[in-house]
């Protein structure tokens, strides 16, 4: 049985359609990421889950009950925010205690509840100081503290990280890891970066202007995206896209046209494509300097030197931006053409409306 289900759920505000009929199913213990670009919706999709933003249309069901109507306290739900909300007069042990007051349990029961998470967070330590004495990952772990108290049946994040430096980010990701995998606890976690979602994720919804645009693993979306948006958000850097027309296409095989690229052979089963404009993807880290089924000769215009790996930027003679992914640091310079070549296996393609195929 799913632990949350979305079912035909919208949200307007007047006459702007903001989500817009999503259906979703989160299983029990899962870590689902919804990443999308700012604007899509994501984090109106939390806070609608949470019980924070009415429902237009549509249900929510928790545990198998519809909670459309109960207020946020009433949904079994715990909800970590971007900002920290702590509050600043208080210690932390009476910060991660505040909901246990507000809920008027006894103090024996929040004695050991907030000993409980301050031992999972290893905050134990910390428990007599205030916020302004504390880091901002101590800080994060202590609004994570006040969620884990109140024993909800799903954990919300809504881009808890996102006011941390690069290095506190990464060592943030790997707690909140590590936390679902003791807590055994189903998690949402919202995102713009879509590293962090690659990273954490059991399952990846990726939003775009209110609706899904593939749910999937993340290596699921990486290797299969169903859309050129997909394959384009998911990967850093962002694959690389061409535009091409189909010559023919026979069932087997199509052949596409690339301009001044020439032309390019690919396995499909697709024969609704002769004809048509297509887009070719590959992405940066699948091409190879001097070698590969297909070559192109590219000038870069910057290079990027990044001791375990080196990235160019070239434009392509249509004015394409073309990037590339090499291990290492190989002698590659401005304003220096270099040949590049890829493999057919590695190609993405996708039909004039931007739908893969196959």
């Amino acid at each position: 049985m799913s632990q949350l289900s979305l079912k035909h759920l919208e949200k307007s505000f007047n006459e702007a359609r903001i989500i817009k009929g999503i259906d979703l199913e989160v299983a029990e213990g899962e870590f689902v990421v919804f990443v999308g670009p700012s604007g899509c919706g994501k984090s109106t999709l939390l806070r609608m889950i949470a019980g924070l933003e009415d429902v237009t249309a549509g249900e929510i069901e928790i545990g198998g009950r519809v909670v459309n109507e109960l207020p946020p306290v009433q949904r079994g739900i715990a909800m970590v925010f971007q900002s920290y909300a702590l509050y600043p007069h208080m210690t932390v042990y009476e910060n991660i205690a505040f909901p246990l007051r507000v809920e008027k349990l006894p103090q024996a029961e929040v004695d050991q509840r907030v000993q409980a998470a301050a031992k999972v967070l290893q905050l134990e330590s910390r428990l007599q100081h205030r916020p302004g004495q504390l880091s901002g990952g101590q800080r994060q772990r202590v609004a994570i503290g006040r969620a884990i108290v109140r024993q909800p049946k799903i954990f919300l994040f809504d881009e808890p990280l996102s006011n941390l430096d690069a290095a506190l980010r990464s060592e943030m990701r790997i707690e909140l890891m590590e936390l679902h995998k003791r807590l055994g606890s189903t998690m949402i976690y919202v995102t713009h970066d879509q590293i962090e979602a690659m990273t954490m994720a059991d399952k990846i919804v990726v939003l775009n202007a209110g609706e899904i645009s593939q749910v999937g693993s993340p290596l699921e979306l990486y290797h299969k995206p169903d859309n050129l948006f997909v394959a384009g958000f998911i990967g850093s850097p962002k694959m690389n896209f061409i535009s091409g027309k189909v010559r023919s296409a026979d069932g087997t095989t199509a052949v596409i046209d690339v301009g001044s690229l020439g032309t390019l052979s690919l396995p499909r089963s697709s024969t609704e494509i002769a004809g048509r404009d297509v887009t070719i993807g590959i992405r940066p880290e699948h091409l190879a300097l001097g070698s590969g089924e297909f070559t192109l000769e590219v000038t870069p215009r910057i290079v990027e030197e990044l001791g375990i790996h080196t990235v160019t930027y070239s434009d392509l003679p249509a004015g394409e931006n073309f990037l590339g992914l090499f291990e290492g640091g190989p002698e590659i310079t401005e304003g220096t053409p270099i040949s590049v070549g890829f493999n057919r296996a590695q190609v993405h393609l996708f039909d004039h409306r931007g739908q893969a195929v196959y």
